[in-house]
């Protein structure tokens, strides 16, 4: 019989999570997967997640900071989850074997949802599994990823949520797409709870990109490209025109066009454009700031011109950013009928437990 001062595991079976890890996977990636689950559990009193930590034998993994985790699980002793999140990192390219990839298959075929963080989309795109698929990878990948597997569509949004596929780029990102999946199963309001426990100031959406460096993206062989972009950069109030840009930079209109188009694969204009309209995103969401102030700062001459081009955009009105009425295409997470093959005990349901003296425990009613 439990004791008294444990927590029990709730009626609903608690989504089962498997975090593959793979050598030198990022740290801070998996905590910021993990610990969202963790203050679910806490802030709502309930075992609403269970986790376990996966390799092929069970050996221990070397994360990138030289940190070592012996995971909870081999391959061969996990019964059934509801998600596999493959944590990637550090020279991801030798890091994938065919152990990998023949068990990532296997979890396909048996209907699992198929998650990454960092440069764990690899992983799936190396197995095959992301194939017409729309991905998210950190930036630092993402040439290469683009160069090795043609028939993934990458972005440069922090995260993706294309049917059972999620991905997610790297560092803190992973918590936003925890989070918008705990808000889309359990509630807005505790995932907003748990982002007030880690201080985390806003949680980002899929609508939000990666800060990718033009440097990354084009090497060092544009300096031309660079500068145009830096001189857009610094003039979002008062927009440039096109043919002052090219002049700046010593070269013609036409050649301008050709550098955006083959490099960027846009037009200038629709590339300044762009770059307003998410400065446009980041004022609506961090300042408050009207929507006529930010149009005009924005280098918008009229408001309903700034809300036509942020609609076509974004897919939503300003007015909505702001409101939060955001659209989402989420998967929730469905429950499973079988438990982990681990001991009666689970991390999440030792951890609840401990939790249960913190001012915060059951804070958050579902």
């Amino acid at each position: 019989m439990a004791q008294a001062n444990q927590i029990q595991p709730t009626a609903a079976q608690p989504q089962s999570i498997g975090f593959l890890l793979l050598d030198n996977f990022t740290l801070i990636s998996l905590a910021s997967a993990v610990e969202p689950l963790r203050m679910a559990n806490q802030l709502s009193g309930r075992e609403l997640y269970r986790w376990v930590t996966l390799s092929p034998d069970g050996s221990p993994v070397r994360a990138s900071d030289g940190l070592q985790i012996t995971p909870d699980l081999s391959f061969a002793d996990v019964s059934d989850l509801n998600m596999v999140i493959v944590c990637g990192g550090v020279d991801i390219q030798h890091a994938v074997s065919r152990e990998h990839m023949g068990w990532l298959q296997t979890q396909a075929r048996k209907g699992r949802r198929l998650a990454a963080v960092c440069t764990g989309s690899w992983a799936l795109a190396r197995a095959g599994l992301l194939d017409g698929y729309e991905c998210s990878v950190h930036w630092e990948c993402l040439a290469a990823m683009q160069e090795a597997f043609p028939r993934v569509a990458l972005t440069t949004r922090l995260f993706v949520i294309d049917r059972d596929r999620f991905t997610c780029s790297g560092g803190t990102a992973p918590m936003d797409l925890m989070l918008h999946l705990i808000g889309q199963l359990h509630g807005r309001e505790l995932a907003a709870a748990i982002s007030e426990m880690f201080i985390y100031e806003r949680i980002r959406n899929e609508q939000d990109h990666q800060r990718v460096p033009l440097k990354h993206m084009l090497g060092t062989n544009q300096p031309k490209l660079q500068e145009i972009v830096a001189l857009m950069e610094a003039n979002l109030e008062e927009p440039i025109d096109l043919d002052e840009l090219a002049c700046y930079v010593d070269v013609s209109r036409r050649q301008l066009e050709r550098l955006f188009q083959k490099y960027l694969h846009c037009s200038p204009s629709r590339y300044y454009l762009k770059l307003r309209l998410i400065r446009a995103r980041q004022l609506l969401k961090q300042t408050p700031m009207s929507i006529i102030e930010v149009a005009s700062v924005c280098g918008f001459v009229s408001t309903p011109h700034f809300s036509k081009c942020y609609r076509e955009y974004f897919g939503i009105p300003p007015r909505d950013e702001r409101s939060g009425q955001v659209r989402s295409n989420v998967v929730a997470l469905v429950p499973i009928g079988e438990e982990l093959a681990q001991p009666s005990t689970s991390s999440a349901l030792a951890a609840l437990t401990r939790a249960r003296s913190e001012s915060t425990f059951a804070s958050v009613r579902l």
